[in-house]
């Protein structure tokens, strides 16, 4: 399918140097990079990139179980039209190390090309093929989270759906502004109209490209404020920004999950704008945001591993 004619050319490549340059000076370092390609739910090949974070190794004497480390999967954002595996770079490495997990970044196949459900397909393919894959890439498949900024926010809510129902378990959902809803009409996306920021028509846009057609937006994998019941998911870090005009829905979504049992963080950062996360160099708050991320996360890792290890506890 051709490139929708008001795409953006580049769409990738820019938006991935823009973030680029918006990061804190050179790429983290991390204890290894990998470059895979995985199977993807529809006779497509995935690439995956690996983050293994700096260790500090364990005595000798530890069982390999033992060892390994929980892992996230990450989904980089961008309306579901533009974006790459450099787009979520620095977020991944800076939530590889701070987190102690391994990191898989998804590049999943981008709208209007692959319309709604493609990304949720391969997004929640990947998921399974850690899980599947948890002794080759030393991962812990106990302690599987999902996560994502903007779109892959959304992305993140769909899978964790999906695999509530489907596999694999999942121990936590991070998601950082995510789009929730087609049809929200919030106070958020309202109030917010800066036309040099993200305001409702670059949001409407993103959506007409990333659904088919219109009721698309009914199902709950794109729009899990629609979900049945949102009882039975993993605990989430929701993560949301007051300039932003996904503020509201989000948030939203963060007290339905409450409201279903579901154990949440919920925390806005002030006087910033959609996008901030992914910009620690620019905002001083998109550093403390991924601080915040890695600490539930790892929160949420070692919660898990108390529970396996203390089974009657």
């Amino acid at each position: 399918m051709p490139l929708h004619p008001e795409a953006p050319a580049a769409r990738t490549d820019d938006l991935a140097d823009g973030l680029r340059r918006a990061g804190a000076g050179a790429p983290e370092a991390v204890g290894a990079v990998l470059e895979r390609m995985i199977p993807g739910p529809a006779r497509n090949d995935l690439p995956v990139r690996v983050y293994e974070p700096r260790s500090v190794e364990p005595p000798a004497a530890t069982a390999l179980a033992e060892r390994r480390r929980p892992a996230l999967v990450y989904f980089f954002g961008g309306g579901w039209t533009a974006g790459n595996l450099e787009t979520s770079d620095g977020i991944c490495r800076a939530l590889t190390n701070a987190a102690h997990c391994v990191t898989v970044s998804v590049r999943y196949r981008l709208a209007p090309e692959f319309p709604f459900p493609a990304a949720v397909e391969d997004c929640h393919a990947a998921t399974c093929w850690v899980a599947e894959h948890a002794a080759e890439l030393g991962v812990d498949p106990a302690r599987i989270a999902v996560g994502g900024d903007g779109a892959g926010g959304n992305l993140a809510a769909a899978v964790a759906l999906l695999a509530r129902d489907t596999g694999p378990a999942l121990r936590h959902q991070l998601l950082v502004c995510p789009h929730i809803d087609p049809a929200a009409d919030t106070a958020s996306l309202r109030e917010h109209d800066d036309p040099s920021a993200v305001n409702r028509r670059p949001v409407a846009w993103h959506w007409e490209q990333y659904l088919a057609k219109p009721e698309d937006g009914e199902s709950p994998l794109a729009s899990p404020l629609r979900a049945e019941t949102l009882a039975g998911l993993p605990g989430a870090t929701v993560i949301t920004a007051e300039f932003d005009p996904l503020r509201d829905e989000g948030e939203q979504y963060a007290l339905m999950l409450l409201a279903s049992g579901v154990p949440v963080d919920v925390h806005r950062y002030n006087a910033v704008p959609h996008g901030f996360f992914a910009m620690p160099g620019v905002y001083r708050l998109g550093r403390e945001a991924q601080a915040y991320a890695a600490a539930c996360l790892a929160a949420a890792f070692e919660a898990a591993d108390t529970a396996a290890a203390n089974p009657s506890a």
